[in-house]
């Protein structure tokens, strides 16, 4: 994988230039009248393999490029998109369900559904448990927005599959090398690339894989006449971090669960004990694929290959979750989850329906020791202020 990323789009490289250029242009000369032109767009213009570009929304340089890297890696074809809710939004115009089974997850997700309901008022949402039929769409998202939860893939897709219904997964928290939903049945797979492919907070994305050519000009025509692509800064910096995505994520992923563990020790502390230097009573549960009792089932450790490197925790005070994202030193007090820097969200104050209590946690590329040096000063000074 790590090859492939560096070296997968090789072919592509249209000068002598080892790095990439940033090439901000919409539009590109038409052949000469020598040439073949033939009205509206080429007939020997294939988006897949362009042999040249028309105009950017069709697509253009850096952008094949990325989409080249990413395909092998998810398992399948891969279209960009200009955000993970245009993905998420382009997945559900592409299967037209006449309902859509779901359960939790991303609010803005539900928000997206709500939109297309508004042009599409038949369709209805289901809970994903519910008894499924033709013409369903089964969406998952897992791990699970904000507290990192395994679902069982294989499990929904047998349950789609049954009924002629197409699942739907949304990776985001675990992109290659974590898992490939694929493995387990997926027929879609969905990630917001803002997150861990982009890697460094800097662009917006969203990503969706499928298996088949036909399925992957479906989506590529729906895109380009909806008008969703990225734009091609956007592309470039995605370029950019595709480069190191595997070494940013096993780390992330490791140090994350490292993190949890100790965490759960300090949840497992009685009030007037402390753990390591901090005090007990404070942490209520702390919510991580690893601390999962499912952990150890072969479906999990087969779907899981990479652990999660975004959890949760509840605090036993609201007053303490709301305290602790500002308290903290190395944790940025900030929405979004992926980049190298580590981030602490008191989650209601992005999503209304979040637990006040709730803190979600994505692990940087800070060293574990720091972080945990962080957090001991940060409890004991969110207890003490919390007594004033």
């Amino acid at each position: 994988m790590q090859t492939h990323l560096i070296h997968g789009d090789d072919s592509y490289r249209p000068s002598a230039a080892v790095a990439p250029a940033i090439s901000v242009s919409t539009t590109f000369i038409h052949p000469t009248p020598k040439e073949e032109i033939v009205p509206g767009a080429p007939a020997d213009y294939n988006p897949f393999e362009p042999n040249r570009h028309i105009y950017s929304r069709y697509g253009q340089g850096v952008s094949t490029r990325v989409e080249k890297l990413l395909g092998p890696i998810c398992g399948g074809h891969a279209v960009t998109y200009a955000s993970g809710l245009a993905a998420g939004y382009a997945a559900i115009v592409h299967y037209k369900p006449k309902r859509i089974a779901i359960r939790g997850g991303y609010h803005g997700l539900h928000m997206a559904i709500k939109v297309y309901q508004g042009s599409n008022p038949a369709v209805e949402v289901v809970d994903m448990d519910d008894e499924l039929k033709a013409g369903d769409l089964v969406w998952i998202e897992t791990p699970l927005n904000p507290t990192g939860e395994v679902r069982n893939i294989r499990y929904y897709a047998d349950r789609a599959h049954a009924v002629g219904a197409p699942l739907v997964v949304d990776s985001t928290f675990a992109p290659p090398p974590l898992s490939n939903p694929f493995d387990q049945g997926a027929d879609c797979v969905m990630h917001s690339g803002t997150k861990y492919f982009g890697g460094h907070s800097d662009l917006l994305c969203g990503v969706l894989v499928v298996k088949s050519m036909e399925e992957w000009l479906e989506l590529w025509s729906d895109r380009t006449f909806l008008g969703s692509m990225m734009g091609s800064l956007e592309s470039w910096l995605l370029l950019r971090s595709l480069r190191t995505l595997p070494i940013r994520v096993a780390k992330q992923s490791k140090t994350a669960t490292e993190l949890a563990a100790w965490l759960q020790k300090i949840e497992q502390t009685p009030q007037g004990k402390d753990f390591d230097g901090v005090p007990g009573g404070v942490i209520e549960k702390v919510w991580h694929s690893s601390l999962q009792k499912e952990a150890s089932e072969p479906w999990f450790k087969e779907q899981m290959k990479g652990g999660v490197a975004c959890f949760a925790i509840n605090l036993r005070d609201p007053k303490h979750a709301q305290l602790l994202p500002d308290a903290l030193e190395y944790f940025v007090s900030a929405t979004s989850l992926g980049g190298v820097e580590s981030l602490m969200e008191h989650r209601i104050i992005s999503d209304a329906g979040a637990d006040p209590k709730l803190c979600r946690l994505s692990i940087g590329l800070e060293d574990l020791a720091d972080l945990k040096a962080d957090f001991r000063q940060a409890f004991k000074t969110i207890v003490r202020s919390a007594k004033l």
